[in-house]
């Protein structure tokens, strides 16, 4: 399994960025997202960004990331997935519509 992981772009020389998730700073391939811009953050997949993300949704990625690091070392998660917590879940719009039009697998 491949996780993307938050970073902010610092500088961009055609399909090339510096980014950095504020720990380390890498070299990312940006061909998939351009154009984009520094301060603008993207989902980093081993060293290409895939797709372009809010700041907010970066930082809910980095709380959730820390929060199962946090559990995997035999801590606590504390509020990583308080955004979860405080809602049903909910299914992607286009099972949601197959459920709702009765359309089931058995």
């Amino acid at each position: 399994m491949c996780v993307g992981l938050p970073f902010r772009i610092l500088s961009v020389d055609g399909i090339a960025a510096m980014a950095t998730d504020g720990r380390v700073t890498e070299l990312i391939d940006i061909s998939l997202v351009a154009p984009v811009r520094p301060g603008d953050w993207v989902l980093n997949f081993l060293g290409a960004a895939r797709s372009v993300v809010s700041e907010d949704e970066a930082q809910l990625i980095r709380d959730a990331l820390d929060g199962l690091s946090a559990v995997m070392a035999g801590g606590d998660a504390g509020g990583a997935f308080a955004d979860l917590e405080s809602r049903a879940p909910t299914l992607p719009p286009h099972l949601q519509a197959a459920l709702d039009a009765g359309q089931t697998q058995g």
